[in-house]
């Protein structure tokens, strides 16, 4: 049985395109921009415990970029959670990078990101700089 699409494009109800939320992952990141009333944000999460992952994959579903602190969860339940997060990004199109000891940067497929965040082991001239702090 093949895909109706005549149906798919004058958005005719064959449960394809209707009410799952995968729509909005249909879109371009362009359309999705342009569709996205007030503009997407940046969420910064220390999740405690595994069954805190849901809500960073609802951030992401929502067009968030999300910062990923897994310093305050066992390395057991990191592990989960960096699987979990990855199950996601894959199906969204979006990227999932490491950018720090435990810190993650989970971006959906709207949001390019440029560069790379080097390991602490690649190169010379690395310093740690745990000691700045930031107060306002």
């Amino acid at each position: 049985m093949g895909l109706n699409f005549k149906k798919m494009f004058d958005g005719g109800d064959d449960g394809y395109l209707a009410g799952n939320g995968d729509e909005y992952y249909k879109l371009s990141p362009e359309e999705a921009l342009d569709s996205n009333e007030g503009g997407s944000k940046m969420i910064l999460l220390e999740p405690r415990a595994y069954s805190e992952s849901q809500q960073i994959v609802d951030f992401l579903k929502s067009r968030n970029t999300v910062v990923v602190n897994l310093k305050r969860v066992t390395s057991d339940q990191a592990k989960r959670i960096v699987d979990f997060l990855s199950g996601t990004i894959y199906a969204i199109g979006g990227d999932l990078q490491k950018i720090g000891g435990g810190i993650f940067l989970c971006t959906p497929n709207n949001v390019n990101v440029q560069g790379k965040i080097t390991d602490d082991n690649d190169g010379k001239d690395i310093h740690d700089n745990d000691d700045i702090n930031i107060e306002w």
